[in-house]
């Protein structure tokens, strides 16, 4: 779905793909939510106003974190080369919000040129100042993995009044807008840096609201030994429970994102494991993007009527005459009660209200005369945006996918996912090398072996069979199942691994599938997954001739 990282006609396919859904959310928050929006000042209160490059941008990737906890490391990790600008060291190196984005020259834009440019996201930014813009850049380059996402570094997160006040922009400020329209949040911790400081702490706390875009990243683990890394992820666990208000656990991924040599190896395995399973997450960010631009709009929504609701009762209890500057501070004073009346009234969530002492501050500067009363009209335009527009543009997202794999396939082209690829994902999922995941693991052992793996480990399996009473070579189906379930495991993945095993389909085993069904009996008790089609290096060499297709589980 969307893939344009295929064949040049997939490509062009694709990008319409992405363009249509991308141009049925302009339409309808250019015509239908920004007039509420507007009317109500929303966007002096919680978020700019979109722009049409928020609707084409690609998925963007956030990194946050205390100074060296290997954030910049962890870009040239995934890119596999370093990008314009890169500073890395174990002091706090990167003194600026860094857009590392794809560009077939390398260079530089500074901030101030950043934000005028039309074709880019960054033009909101330019309201909080030089003093940020002009520790803002863009960093350009040529790489593979930059064609599917943007990643954007952070100034590491110091202790102290300096994070405040030195800076002399509004940092968390920041951070907000970018968590707004991020895909991804990465928050990186160091094995030896755990504790949050209050500074930190705030800058999570203005990532809330995004909380499904936060994963964890346990830094630096090669640094301490297996004992070790049990005490300090707990440690972490125990800190961002403080942090985090939510009942549930965060997921953590735990490894080293750098390519020098693990300081103790014992770990290797959980750190490949973990690293997987990270860019798995990461690689399916361009499949998504197209919901995610949906699930924002639609939070946005949200918030906009909780707004204009607010704005309207505040503007409904003003004095038309005199006592109005008195009648503001008590308004303000009590909003956590209009609040909770706003509630009543209308069957609000209270989660869909913004934060009230945030609130409150930004109230202080506001006329409250100059609000507008409530208008229905545009909340109703909104309400059949939400259980109409959106509705459609979900539909129609898998309708498009299913159109456009029919059309690849008509074309003799192979319709392909769309995922990140190149530099550290290429080594992921490398097939040509014996480095990559699960090469010469599990059920990929023996692939480039021309002995059959499975006779290595036959001698048990073998004195089994013979115990069995074979008939001609072969035992029944019924003698098979008594020995099987001795396993334990569950009758529908012994279903799965006697369809595997029977490879000629004659309902029974002679020694050679009841050798292979042994194996993959084990193969399931150490913890891999079975797979959807035998691979043919476990075919039995017996039957590799006769049977030019081999065994699936979706095969009666």
């Amino acid at each position: 779905m969307f893939s344009w990282l295929g064949g040049d006609s997939s490509k062009k396919k694709n990008k319409e793909v992405l363009d249509s859904v991308s141009e049925g959310l302009r339409k309808i928050y250019k015509q239908k939510l920004y007039p509420l929006e507007e009317h109500y000042k929303f966007h002096e209160f919680h978020s700019p106003a979109l722009d049409d490059p928020d609707f084409d941008a690609k998925p963007m990737i956030l990194l946050v974190g205390q100074y060296s906890t290997g954030k910049t490391t962890f870009i040239r990790y995934l890119l596999e080369e370093d990008f314009p600008g890169i500073r890395i060291g174990p002091e706090p190196t990167t003194d600026r919000f860094i857009a590392v984005m794809h560009g077939e020259e390398e260079g530089v834009v500074p901030g101030n040129a950043l934000v005028v440019d039309a074709k880019k996201q960054f033009r909101a930014l330019s309201g909080f100042g030089n003093a940020f813009l002009n520790r803002f850049q863009c960093s350009t380059l040529n790489n593979q993995v930059l064609e599917s996402v943007t990643i954007v570094d952070t100034p590491g997160i110091l202790s102290g009044e300096k994070q405040r006040i030195d800076r002399g922009y509004d940092f968390t400020g920041v951070l907000e807008w970018f968590a707004e329209r991020v895909d991804r949040i990465i928050l990186l911790f160091d094995a030896h840096k755990l504790d949050i400081s209050d500074e930190f702490k705030r800058c999570i706390e203005a990532l809330s609201g995004n909380e499904d875009k936060i994963r964890i990243v346990l830094n630096k683990s090669d640094m301490v030994d297996h004992q070790q890394l049990m005490r300090v992820y707990g440690a972490l666990m125990w800190s961002l429970g403080k942090v985090f208000k939510t009942p549930e656990v965060s997921r953590v991924y735990i490894g080293t994102f750098w390519d020098h040599p693990l300081h103790y190896d014992i770990n290797r395995r959980l750190f490949q494991d973990e690293q997987h399973d990270l860019f798995q997450d990461l690689q399916a960010l361009p499949r998504n993007a197209a919901l995610r631009k949906l699930n924002d709009l639609i939070k946005r929504a949200r918030l906009a009527k909780v707004h204009a609701f607010i704005i309207s009762e505040l503007r409904k209890q003003m004095p038309s005459m005199i006592g109005k500057e008195k009648k503001k501070k008590e308004l303000i004073q009590n909003l956590d009660k209009i609040f909770e009346q706003i509630q009543r009234e209308h069957n609000i969530s209270p989660g869909d209200f913004p934060d009230v002492n945030k609130m409150r501050d930004r109230l202080q500067m506001q006329d409250f005369t100059r609000f507008n009363p409530l208008k229905p009209k545009l909340l109703e335009v909104v309400d059949g945006m939400l259980a109409t527009d959106i509705a459609r543009l979900m539909a129609q997202i898998p309708k498009e996918e299913a159109q456009l794999t029919a059309a690849a396939t008509t074309n003799g082209h192979i319709a392909e996912q769309p995922s990140v690829k190149g530099g550290a994902f290429s080594q992921a999922v490398e097939a040509e090398t014996p480095f990559g995941f699960g090469r010469g693991e599990g059920f990929d052992k023996g692939a480039d072996e021309s002995e059959w793996v499975v006779s290595r480990e036959r001698k048990e399996a073998d004195i089994t069979f013979e115990s069995l009473g074979p008939v001609d070579g072969f035992i029944s189906g019924r003698a098979a199942k008594e020995h099987m379930v001795k396993s334990k495991l569950p009758n529908s993945v012994l279903g799965k691994i006697w369809k595997l095993s029977d490879v000629d389909r004659d309902g029974q085993l002679d020694a050679d599938e009841f050798a292979l069904a042994n194996y993959l009996i084990n193969l399931k008790l150490e913890g891999h997954e079975l797979p959807v089609e035998l691979p043919k290096h476990l075919v039995p060499p017996s039957k590799r001739e006769m049977e030019p297709v081999y065994p699936k589980l979706e095969d009666e």
